[in-house]
């Protein structure tokens, strides 16, 4: 049997009215399970249902998804005077549609790149001896430091109207590279601004503690205290975050300054996320899934104990394979047994400067199919839907559910699997954001 379109019973009733009408859909992944994803982020074979439907067609009505199904179904029972004047009109031409990527995790508001470092960890540095040296972070911290706000809204504006070219329609932008008050603020306001050019959606997130600045080196406590009792504090009064992340690892953030952060910052009624896991297997996505954050991110070396955690809880495990490419490591994190062991999983770019230049997220997708086994349907669902979750904006955004923003692609060919198939290939034909197109590539 035929999956039966659904359709916005205000529409049916007439109360709203369709502005904007797509058809001729070869494939459309509604990525839309109904009731059951509001229960929580997609686990284990859910991971593969697409909500797909074959000559297919979505309504738009405003700025909302209220119809998708079957074109044939829409058109008997919305249409059957034929199509109003006044409405829009969009010919898919047997293209699959999917829904706008979300990226819950990027470092988009930086200064100059770091191609110098890439070339030494050819030669055989590591990322420890690199940072060791003076590069890393360390690095980008001093050159953002010494540029102007407005400087980096234009960078970061440029990057991010390439992040929507490649089809990503959410965002979330993290500060970091500041460790200064009012460094933090600068970069927090360029990523707003920087948004706000571009029309894409964003989640802005304060990472004060992505490292210890050096003038704090051999005063942690202060820096921890200031990060607590400032940054934060400041963030939050001025409304310029709505997370709070902390880079855990032991020649980082340990454990318990990383338990005090994110309990300011719940206290603060920010929500939560933490780089845990990725240099050591050191308990930090057990500590996100304790403290009930939002999601846990990278995980490379996360242990069987964290793999449990995160399982039975609805902290989305979020996966950044283009790291690991970039750095050239030998593991990844294992996401395919994740999947399996019940982990709701979620992809992301992870886009900065020295660690992972790749802001495409079709290609995150490949490299997550290719290197960690995910199914493309698998890599979709978790670049969407449970991306959403990991963001906290699951009721607006990364499915093509009743209701939700119309934010849609149409790809350049008829099968979703396409995307990680043709790797290093931009797939994304037009990208509508609210229901307006926006990118016509």
């Amino acid at each position: 049997m035929k999956p039966s379109a659904r359709i916005h019973e205000d529409l049916l009733e007439g109360k709203i009215q369709p502005t904007l009408f797509v058809r001729n859909i070869g494939q459309l992944c509604t990525i839309d399970a109904g009731a059951a994803d509001g229960e929580g982020p997609r686990r284990r074979t859910a991971m593969q249902d697409l909500g797909l439907f074959s000559d297919a067609a979505i309504v738009v009505a405003g700025d909302q998804v209220v119809a998708a199904g079957p074109e044939q179904e829409i058109l008997e029972n919305l249409f059957k005077q034929g199509l109003p004047s006044a409405l829009k009109v969009v010919d898919a031409e047997g293209n699959a549609v999917i829904p706008g990527f979300v990226d819950p995790h990027t470092h988009t508001v930086f200064g100059k790149t770091r191609q110098d470092e890439y070339e030494r960890r050819i030669k055989g540095e590591t990322y420890l001896e690199i940072a060791a040296a003076g590069g890393g972070i360390h690095s980008s911290v001093r050159d953002l430091r010494e540029r102007s706000e407005e400087e980096l809204v234009q960078l970061a504006t440029v990057r991010l109207q390439e992040m929507l070219s490649y089809g990503t329609t959410t965002v979330e932008i993290k500060s970091g590279y500041g460790l200064s008050l009012e460094d933090e603020l600068k970069m927090l306001r360029a990523a707003r601004e920087a948004a706000r050019n571009v029309g894409i959606r964003s989640v802005r997130t304060c990472l004060a503690a992505h490292e210890m600045p050096h003038e704090f080196k051999e005063k942690r406590q202060e820096y921890v205290r200031l990060v607590t009792e400032e940054i934060l504090v400041r963030v939050k009064q001025e409304n310029l975050a709505t997370r709070c992340d902390v880079f855990c690892e032991p020649t980082v953030f340990n454990l318990e300054e990383t338990l005090i952060i994110l309990s300011r910052a719940k206290d603060l009624g920010m929500s939560l996320t933490v780089h845990a896991d990725e240099l050591t297997s050191y308990g930090g996505g057990a500590l996100a899934a304790r403290m009930g954050a939002n999601s846990a991110d990278h995980l490379i070396r996360i242990d069987e104990a964290g793999r449990n955690a995160l399982a039975a809880s609805d902290t989305v495990a979020v996966m950044l394979p283009g790291t690991v490419f970039t750095l050239g490591l030998k593991g990844y994190a294992p996401g395919r047994g994740m999947i399996d062991q019940g982990c709701a999983l979620a992809l992301a770019s992870d886009f900065n400067p020295g660690s992972c230049p790749i802001l495409s997220m079709p290609l995150i997708m490949a490299i997550a199919c290719t290197q960690m086994r995910l199914l493309p349907a698998e890599s979709l669902v978790a670049a969407t839907l449970n991306a959403a979750w990991a963001l906290g904006r699951q009721e607006e955004v990364g499915s093509l559910a009743l209701g939700k923003k119309a934010d849609f692609l149409i790809l350049d060919g008829e099968d979703y699997r396409l995307i990680p198939y043709r790797a290093g290939h931009n797939p994304v034909q037009q990208v509508y954001l609210g229901g307006k197109k926006i990118i016509d590539n």
